[in-house]
């Protein structure tokens, strides 16, 4: 896989790019085509990731989607290197389940495994899988549950478990990973940077300003100290609206807001980063070098919905002001999901890697 590495406090840290996948051509801006799952569009979308040159692929979660875990194995047999994020909530299949399920894809794909754990930010969602706990309490059966899974990952010999939410005896993997899986995981509230710092190998944040992100990013290490672990990986994602020029992206972007269908529906927004998103869209459309949050707003932040407007140098220079605050792994997708992976793998993503190259040789040459 494809990464780069630039000098940070005396070390180097990865940094990575991750697309994202669905099983059929649907985004904001346009009505879904195709059956819900349709193999060749899963198969083309994947492989328009790994040649444009990403690290990983995220395939998402909801209670009505497609099961991730098949969707990542399906889309694994159809590429050759490119690495697979699978979203995953815990609660609905027993940890020990799930270690052998990811233990078992991670052994056929070649080490290509990465899970990406929600927790779940709105109870209605939950509660269509059958989950009636409290926030609070999902957090703490994730903590418990991350902590079944990695040791089920490294652990040669059976153990038992008896905790709060799980109690099994003398469990042991007959294949374990192929590699040390890395648990990425998403959560804004303070209970989220509490389990994440104590679990996590990479922490997801949704696209805020520089400001924010910062403060966030604070939040996640200090919780990681206070669990007595190093710094974690931090991930940002954006939307990326490119042309060949500045003004030719805004003209584009206002397009893509204007096909956007704004609900006019009154919704809970339980989600912290969806609450902390729709905050950052009420002060101002524009942030810093690129940042555009108007479609946060019209899409209710319903996920990750900030886009990064502008050529391809510019997005690349606002995408190299969040390396600069700590972030490693940078996720973006498009509003036209598999022509926008090809131009990212095209204009954007090498102007990347191309200065974080530069900025290595100069910190080895000092």
């Amino acid at each position: 896989m494809h990464s780069s590495t630039i000098p940070k406090g005396g070390s180097s840290m990865a940094v990575e790019f991750v697309g994202m996948i669905g099983t059929r051509d649907v985004s904001e801006t346009r009505a879904p085509a195709g059956p819900p799952v349709d193999p060749a569009y899963v198969r083309r979308f994947a492989r328009a990731h790994e040649e444009a040159g990403f690290d990983r692929i995220l395939v998402a979660y909801s209670s009505s989607s497609p099961d991730a875990t098949q969707v990542a194995a399906y889309a694994a047999a159809t590429t050759e290197r490119i690495g697979l994020l699978v979203a995953h909530r815990p609660g609905f299949l027993a940890p020990t389940l799930a270690a052998r399920t990811f233990a078992t894809l991670d052994q056929l794909t070649g080490g290509r495994v990465a899970v990406h754990t929600i927790t779940g930010g709105s109870d209605a969602e939950q509660r269509r899988d059958g989950d009636y706990l409290t926030k609070d309490d999902r957090y703490a059966r994730t903590e418990e549950y991350l902590t079944i899974l990695r040791r089920a990952w490294s652990s040669p010999e059976p153990f038992s478990h008896e905790g709060r939410f799980y109690k099994f005896d003398d469990f042991a993997l007959l294949a374990q990973p192929a590699h040390r899986i890395p648990l990425y995981f998403g959560g804004s509230s303070p209970a989220a940077y509490r389990v994440g710092g104590a679990t996590a190998d990479v922490y997801a944040l949704w696209g805020e300003p520089l400001k924010e992100t910062a403060e966030q990013i604070a939040s996640v290490q200090a919780a990681a100290a206070a669990a007595g672990r190093g710094p974690l990986g931090i991930s940002v994602s954006f939307r990326p609206i490119l042309a060949a020029t500045d003004e030719l992206a805004w003209e584009r972007a206002s397009r893509i807001l204007a096909a956007m269908t704004p609900s006019t529906e009154r919704v809970l927004v339980e989600n912290v980063g969806s609450q902390r998103l729709l905050a950052a869209a009420a002060k101002s459309d524009r942030h810093d070098r690129a940042l555009w949050t108007a479609t946060a707003k019209a899409s209710g932040a319903q996920g990750n919905s900030t886009a990064l407007v502008g050529s391809p140098e510019t997005v690349a220079k606002a995408l190299l002001d969040y390396v600069d605050l700590g972030v490693t792994t940078i996720l973006i997708r498009g509003y036209d999901p598999v022509d926008d992976a090809v131009d990212y793998g095209r204009h954007l993503i090498p102007l990347v890697r191309q200065e974080l190259r530069h900025r290595a040789l100069a910190g080895a040459a000092l």
